[in-house]
C-alpha cells in the first residue's frame, strides 16, 4: 500500500492557484524578484486531452511544477468512483507530472431510484466508521491508479450530515476522523486554514484563532502535506459565511499560518483566490507575505 510521508524542504515552497484570468501573466512574469514555486490547477478545467487546454498546460509545466487539485471525484460517495472521471484524473496527473495531487473530504453523488445523481457541490460526510471505510477504499483506488499518495482537504460545510440522513451520525470528531483516514488510506492531509476559520465562525465559536490552532496542534505533523490560505467575503448567505475565496487572505488566516509554520515545517503552501480576481501583481504580494512568514530564521 502507498503511504504518504512528508519530507520537509530546506526552504519555503509557496504557490498560487492558477486561474483563467492570469494565464498570460503567469507565463510572462515568472522571475527571481517575485518567485512562485508552483501553481495549482483545478483538474476538471483541464480534462480535455487536446487543443488549447493541453497546449496551455505544456507551456505552464515548462515554467512551474504543477499541483493538481480535484473537485469531482467525491471520494466519500457510497456509489463508488465514476470510471471515466477517474481515468481523466489519472491522465492529467500523468501529463502534468504533478508534484502534489489533492481532493476533498466530501461526497457529491448518491443513488436514488436506481439512478446515480450528482449534487454539483461538495457535501460533508459523517465522521463515523462506515464513512471512514468508504472513503479509505476510494482513496486507495485513486492512489493505486495515479501511483502516488493523494492529499485530502478538510471541508468547509454549511449543513450537518445528520440533516441529510438520519443514518449520518458522527461517532468521532473531525480531527480524529482525519487522522484515522490518513493512517488507514496511506494518504496525506491538505490543511485548509480558511476552511477551519469559516467553520468556526459559522458555528459561533469563541476565540476563533485559538480554536483553530488547538485543532491544528492535535494533528500529527507528518500527515500534513500542504497548506491552503485564502480569504472570504463579508456578505453572508442565509446567515452563513461562504468560503468563496473572493478576498485577500484574512488577518485571522495569517495569524494562524504563523503557528502552522512552527507546527508543520516547510510544508508547501498555496494562496487561493478564485472569485473577484485581482491583478496578478496582487497575488504575488500575497505569496510574498506567505514566504516572509514561512521562511526559516
Amino acid at each position: 500500500m502507498l503511504a504518504f510521508k512528508h519530507e520537509p524542504k530546506p526552504d519555503a515552497c509557496i504557490g498560487l492557484g492558477l486561474r483563467h484570468l492570469h494565464y498570460d501573466d503567469a507565463l510572462a512574469h515568472q522571475n527571481a524578484s517575485s518567485p512562485v514555486d508552483f501553481v495549482e490547477v483545478h483538474a476538471e478545467n483541464f480534462f480535455a486531452r487536446g487543443g488549447i487546454t493541453r497546449a496551455l498546460l505544456s507551456d505552464v509545466k515548462e515554467k512551474y511544477p504543477i499541483s493538481v487539485h480535484g473537485t469531482s471525484l467525491g471520494l466519500g460517495s457510497a456509489v463508488g468512483l465514476p470510471a471515466s472521471t477517474l481515468q481523466q484524473f489519472v491522465d492529467l496527473v500523468s501529463y502534468t507530472e504533478a508534484m502534489l495531487v489533492s481532493e476533498h473530504l466530501c461526497f457529491n453523488r448518491a443513488a436514488f431510484n436506481n439512478s446515480v445523481y450528482h449534487t454539483g457541490d461538495l457535501l460533508p460526510i459523517a465522521y463515523n466508521n462506515e464513512s471512514l471505510e468508504q472513503i479509505v477504499s476510494n482513496i486507495q483506488q485513486v492512489q493505486d491508479a495515479i501511483k502516488q499518495p493523494i492529499l485530502i482537504e478538510n471541508l468547509s460545510a454549511y449543513v450537518a450530515p445528520s440533516a441529510l440522513s438520519e443514518l449520518a451520525i458522527d461517532s468521532m470528531d473531525e480531527t480524529e476522523f482525519l487522522i484515522q483516514m490518513c493512517k488507514s488510506a496511506g494518504c496525506g492531509l491538505l490543511l485548509d486554514i480558511n476552511n477551519l476559520i469559516v467553520n468556526a465562525l459559522n458555528q459561533k465559536t469563541d476565540r476563533v484563532v485559538d480554536h483553530v490552532i488547538e485543532k491544528m496542534k492535535a494533528l500529527p505533523s507528518e500527515l500534513v502535506g500542504e497548506i491552503h490560505l485564502a480569504g472570504f467575503s463579508e456578505q453572508q448567505v442565509a446567515g452563513f459565511i461562504i468560503d468563496d475565496h473572493g478576498q485577500a487572505v484574512s488577518k485571522q488566516c495569517w495569524d494562524i499560518y504563523k503557528e502552522a509554520c512552527s507546527l508543520f515545517k516547510n510544508v508547501p503552501t498555496l494562496v487561493e483566490w478564485d472569485n473577484n480576481l485581482p491583478e496578478w501583481s496582487v497575488l504575488l504580494e500575497q505569496t510574498a507575505i506567505a514566504r516572509a512568514i514561512a521562511k526559516p530564521l
